[in-house]
């Protein structure tokens, strides 16, 4: 069973998101921050890692290049509704610093499920 992290200071996406691939029948973890998520990555090995980019404490393009850089197999999806700026620039950055896919909030279930499974059968 494939293992993802879920990172995101929303609780209420952070609970959608874990549902919807528990589902669809993956083993999900949960981070409402990047702090967190930093425990979780010395304890575990994960398929592929949800990282949100506008976080307090962390931002998620932070935990991206951490990731390429400690686990380069983690496949990694970028997921934001923006801040300061549109959610297209905080997206392009995380691409930039190596997220393998990108989706803007809000999204649609069926299109987010499409990019999980791409990426962990890629």
């Amino acid at each position: 069973m494939k293992k993802i992290l879920v990172i995101d200071d929303e609780p209420d996406i952070l609970k959608l998101i874990s549902k919807v691939l528990e589902k669809a029948g993956y083993k999900v973890m949960t981070a409402e921050n990047g702090r967190l998520a930093d425990k979780l990555f010395n304890e575990y090995l994960f398929d592929l890692v949800i990282t949100d980019i506008v976080m307090p404490q962390k931002e998620g393009l932070e935990i991206i290049l951490q990731l390429r850089e400690n686990s380069p197999d983690t496949k990694i999806l970028a997921i934001s509704g923006g801040g300061k700026i549109e959610p297209a620039e905080y997206l392009d950055a995380a691409r930039s610093a190596g997220a393998h896919a990108i989706v803007k909030k809000p999204f649609e279930i069926s299109h987010f499920l499409n990019k999980v499974e791409q990426l962990l059968n890629s």
